[in-house]
C-alpha cells in the first residue's frame, strides 16, 4: 500500500512523537480515512522524512522509522523570480514546485497590476506544500514576500542568471544550456526571471543586465506570464537531469514507487488555479 505524505513543522516532532495540528488531523482522519495504527509519511520540508503511525488519539502520531529516499528534484539550487500576473499565480507555484524550484520570489514590476494580500501569500505556501507532497520531493520551496524587481536584483546572486525577454534580440535559453554543457560547466545555483503581461520595460531590462542577468528568449511566440516560468524551469531542469545521467548520476527512482502522476493536491482539492489571466502575451 502506498503511503500518503504530510508535511509537518519540525517543532511538532519531539521524543519520536508528532503533535498533529487540527488541519492535519482533519486531513488524515476525514479526507484519507486513516485510523489508529495506520501509517503515513511525515516530512519536514528540509530533507527529513519519517514513517509515522497514528495513535489511539487523533492528535498524536508515533515515528516508526526514519526513511530517506533520494530527492526527486534536480541537485541544484534553483530560484524563480516571476512577475505577478493578474490571475493564475497559483498554478505557477504548483508547477514550479513540481519542477524542483527551491525559491520563488513573486515580483512587483513596473507593469504589475496585482498587489496580493497576506492571505494570498499563505495560500501560495500551502499550495507549494501540497505540490511537494504530491511530487515526492523532500525539500519544500520557500516563497518570499512579493518584492519590487529592483530590490530582488540586489539579493544574493546565483552563479547563472537568466532574464526571459521578448521582442528583443537574444539567444534561446536552450542554446545557452547546450553551450554550458559543451563547455563542461556545472553551476550549482541558477536564477531565472520572467516578466508580467506586457513584458519588462527597457529600464528593467537594463537594470537586470547591470546586475549580471543574461537576456534569453523562450522562442518566437509570445508566452503568457503564467506559461513562461514553467517553460524556463522545464528547460533548465531537463538540462540538469540529462547532464546527471551522462555523468553517471544516481538516477532517482521516485521514492517509494508511486507514479506521482495523479496531479491531485491531496489536501483540500479546491485550491486549484484561480483561472487564467486571459492574456496572450507579453508574459516574458
Amino acid at each position: 500500500m502506498q503511503l500518503q505524505r504530510v508535511t509537518i513543522n519540525p517543532a511538532q516532532c519531539q521524543d519520536k512523537q508528532i503533535a498533529l495540528t487540527p488541519e492535519q488531523q482533519h486531513y488524515l482522519g476525514r479526507v484519507l480515512r486513516l485510523r489508529s495504527g495506520d501509517r503515513f509519511i511525515a516530512l519536514d520540508g528540509g530533507g527529513q522524512q519519517w514513517i509515522a503511525e497514528l495513535g489511539v488519539t487523533p492528535t498524536q502520531a508515533a515515528i516508526v522509522e526514519t526513511w530517506m529516499p533520494q530527492e526527486t528534484s534536480a541537485s541544484i539550487t534553483l530560484t524563480l523570480m516571476a512577475a505577478l500576473p493578474k490571475n493564475g499565480f497559483d498554478e505557477v507555484v504548483r508547477q514550479a514546485t513540481e519542477l524542483g524550484v527551491n525559491y520563488i520570489i513573486p515580483l512587483i514590476s513596473d507593469r504589475t497590476l496585482l498587489r496580493p494580500s497576506p492571505q494570498k501569500l499563505q495560500r501560495w505556501r500551502r499550495i507549494a506544500c501540497e505540490a511537494t507532497e504530491q511530487s515526492e520531493r523532500l525539500i519544500l520551496p520557500q516563497i518570499q514576500n512579493p518584492t519590487p524587481f529592483p530590490q530582488a536584483l540586489k539579493q544574493p546572486a546565483a552563479r547563472v542568471r537568466y532574464l526571459c525577454v521578448t521582442r528583443r534580440q537574444a539567444l534561446h535559453l536552450l542554446t545557452h544550456l547546450l553551450e554550458a554543457k559543451q563547455n563542461d560547466s556545472s553551476p550549482q545555483s541558477w536564477s531565472v526571471a520572467t516578466g508580467p503581461e506586457g513584458g519588462w520595460t527597457d529600464a528593467e531590462i537594463e537594470h537586470a543586465i547591470a546586475a549580471g542577468y543574461q537576456p534569453v528568449s523562450l522562442g518566437r511566440g509570445i508566452l503568457r506570464a503564467v506559461t513562461a516560468p514553467i517553460v524556463a524551469l522545464a528547460l533548465i531542469n531537463a538540462a540538469v537531469e540529462v547532464r546527471k545521467e551522462e555523468a553517471g548520476g544516481d538516477g532517482e527512482d521516485g521514492g517509494d514507487g508511486e507514479d506521482g502522476g495523479d496531479g491531485g493536491d491531496g489536501e483540500d482539492g479546491g485550491d486549484g488555479g484561480d483561472g487564467g489571466d486571459g492574456e496572450d502575451g507579453g508574459g516574458v
